[in-house]
């Protein structure tokens, strides 16, 4: 896949925040996370009821968030590609909370390869594991590696998408870190296709102060499983970073 032109506004440093931008951000906070304590409350209720109520919060409160993004922060998403379908290995970029957030708008239902930390968490780590995100640990053992692998293809066969940043955490806008060890195992482990996305969220969404304008969320071509560990890592590592100044 090859990258078109990045935007104008993109290809140079964008102008510092306004007092419209402010206001929209404090707008942004005040009405988002004073939103996300109230549904604290109801996450909490519904982790110990029966049924998918709570799944059913969850997505609520994730496309709650994208309507504040379009809405409040007047920023709009656009998707380039078609998005995946189980099953399959999403392989994102990472530069701010935003995709972390809307994952499940994006994706039906997605298995999100997460820090083993967060899952430790009180009560989000349990809300977590709940919604069937999977704990990695940087250094684990054959035993913890066995463990992630067979909760992977649990949910492969539940017919859900897996999703990793497999630079392994946030990195800035215009930054290409290599992607992390573990990634090509995983791919050869689970041994499902990979699906490569883009996106260029840092540069509008990870500042106090958030811009106007547009994220892009470009879905490139789905590479097979079975690749050689040098070939996978060179092609996700170039296709998440299409949207990225060279």
């Amino acid at each position: 896949m090859t990258a078109s032109p990045l935007a104008p506004e993109l290809a140079q440093p964008l102008p510092p925040a306004g007092p419209a931008d402010v206001l929209r951000s404090l707008a942004f906070y005040l009405i988002y996370y004073g939103a996300t304590v109230l549904l604290a409350f109801v996450v909490t209720f519904r982790l110990i009821m029966p049924g998918r109520g709570f799944v059913h919060t969850v997505h609520t409160w994730v496309r709650f968030h994208r309507w504040c993004v379009e809405h409040i922060l007047r920023i709009e998403v656009r998707i380039e590609g078609q998005v995946p379908v189980a099953p399959v290995l999403v392989a994102m970029k990472h530069e701010s909370y935003f995709e972390a957030i809307d994952m499940p708008v994006l994706l039906s239902y997605p298995a999100v390869f997460a820090k083993i930390e967060l899952l430790h968490m009180p009560l989000w780590g349990r809300a977590g594991r709940h919604y069937g995100l999977i704990g990695v640990e940087r250094d684990q053992g054959a035993k913890a590696l066995r463990t992630m692998i067979s909760e992977a293809k649990k949910r492969v066969a539940e017919g859900r998408p897996l999703a990793i940043f497999p630079e392994g955490t946030r990195v800035q806008h215009g930054t290409r870190p290599p992607l992390q060890a573990g990634f090509a195992g995983i791919y050869k482990l689970i041994g499902v296709p990979v699906v490569p996305i883009a996106i260029d969220s840092g540069a509008r969404y990870k500042r106090r102060w958030k811009k106007p304008g547009r994220i892009t969320i470009r879905i490139g071509e789905t590479i097979p499983p079975g690749l050689p560990r040098e070939e996978i890592e060179a092609r996700v590592h170039a296709a998440i970073n299409v949207l990225n100044p060279a």
